[in-house]
């Protein structure tokens, strides 16, 4: 497993790393020994970092890479996240201090390596989401997480950019943020464009990585196969889509026309998003999820081939340029 720098944390990190999350759910869904080989065999791969949430199985999935850690020799990087209630009348900061103190509880550490803003950041706070402003005003979330690092409870602070990329980047434009979870695959590249893409009808990410690499921040590559409508044409049920104007037919739809444009001779489906993903300098590592444990192979092996070649990611310029039409 090839080695990449983590944004200005100098950390030397995987280029995969296995996600802890519903969409694969082998954290959570999963038969202790199935648990137990699959952490394994990411740790023979040479996957040195896990994620996890409390979010995630209702804190199963932290519950569960507390105990299959604490079993294996090697000390691999950890990140979490904290998700807050905006209508709750406890404090942000207080907010902030019970999860991530739960949170480690669970994991069984004093620390993690990096803590994340679970929460999309929009320009008006609804529900799950939060504004930029619920993070960067005195008392906000930074505040609290910066407490928190000073207490030795974490060593860097991150966020997720699912939320609306103009509210995100301003986030990420304080500099307040060593990572972030980027939205970046096959279906939807836009996190790495300029501007949006004229016609371009889904999810608009556009702008995000070239805030963070003016910041020097880590990117997180996230939803590499599009809550699994990328990997397989099988269907779960555990397919969720967390970001706007993302239906599930579409994605569907758009994934067949990646795979067609492509052909032949890029590895199996789930191989061809993982070196879409690595193709890309600016994505420090992509975080894989998977619900058995062969699925590391595979990703593993995509990984190994090393990025998609010029002429195919030019085919797949022409498809995302003309909205897929």
């Amino acid at each position: 497993m090839k080695l990449r720098r983590f944004g200005r944390t100098e950390l030397q990190v995987s280029e995969l790393a296995f996600g802890g999350g519903r969409s694969g759910g082998i954290l959570i869904n999963a038969d202790d020994d199935t648990r137990r080989t699959a952490v394994r065999r990411a740790l023979d791969h040479g996957i040195n970092w896990f994620d996890t949430a409390p979010q995630y199985g209702d804190g199963k999935s932290e519950e569960a890479l507390g105990w299959l850690l604490a079993e294996v020799d090697e000390t691999p990087f950890v990140s979490t996240k904290v998700r807050i209630d905006i209508a709750s009348s406890e404090s942000l900061i207080s907010q902030v201090e019970r999860s991530v103190t739960d949170s480690l509880q669970k994991l069984r550490r004093d620390q993690v390596d990096l803590l994340q803003i679970h929460s999309l950041i929009m320009p008006e706070a609804t529900g799950r989401t939060i504004s930029a402003d619920h993070v960067l005003r005195d008392g906000g979330m930074a505040d609290a997480m910066e407490k928190l690092r000073d207490q030795g409870m974490t060593r860097f602070l991150g966020l997720t950019a699912l939320g609306n990329n103009v509210s995100t980047i301003e986030v990420i434009n304080s500099g307040r943020f060593d990572a972030a979870q980027v939205y970046y695959n096959l279906i939807n590249p836009s996190s790495a464009w300029a501007q949006p893409v004229a016609g371009w009808a889904g999810y608009n990410g556009s702008g995000i990585l070239a805030a963070c690499r003016d910041q020097d921040m880590a990117v997180m590559a996230i939803r590499i196969f599009a809550a699994s409508y990328l990997a397989t044409p099988i269907r779960t049920g555990r397919e969720s889509i967390l970001t706007e104007n993302t239906a599930a037919d579409t994605e569907a739809q758009n994934a067949e026309a990646v795979f067609a444009a492509l052909g032949e001779g890029q590895g199996t489906r789930a191989q061809t998003a993982v070196r879409f993903a690595l193709s890309n300098e600016a994505v420090s590592m992509a975080i894989v999820g998977l619900s058995e444990a062969a699925h590391l192979d595979e990703a593993a092996a995509g990984a190994e081939l090393g990025p998609l070649p010029e002429s195919a990611l030019a085919k797949l310029q022409k498809l995302h340029y003309t909205g897929f039409a």
